[in-house]
């Protein structure tokens, strides 16, 4: 393989990678924790776009601590999910070296 193809094999990598990170900023996901007190959302990139924390859980720390973690790990998950499922339908899982 020429230099000059490997180099387009890179470009056309990064430019389907770029597609998909475009995609995947339309996909929402929230996750919950303590009875739905906590919701955290985030972008299919994983990236959160907004925690809603009930008053109630503010006078407790260690509380709040622990619930915002498993709101966190929930919403991730879910997260994960979608960005699997928005690549498979897509049918951008043809990257070098995993076929």
């Amino acid at each position: 393989m020429t230099m000059f193809s490997k180099l387009k094999q890179f470009k056309d990598l990064r430019d389907q990678a770029k597609k998909i990170q475009d995609t995947l900023k339309d996909v929402s996901v929230e996750g919950s924790a303590a009875w739905g007190k906590i919701k955290v959302a985030m972008n299919g990139n994983q990236e959160v776009t907004s925690v809603s924390i009930d008053p109630e859980l503010l006078a407790d720390k260690a509380k709040l601590e622990t619930a915002v973690k498993e709101a966190y790990n929930d919403t991730v998950k879910k997260a994960q999910r979608a960005m699997a499922e928005q690549m498979r339908k897509s049918g951008n899982l043809n990257l070098p070296g995993l076929n």
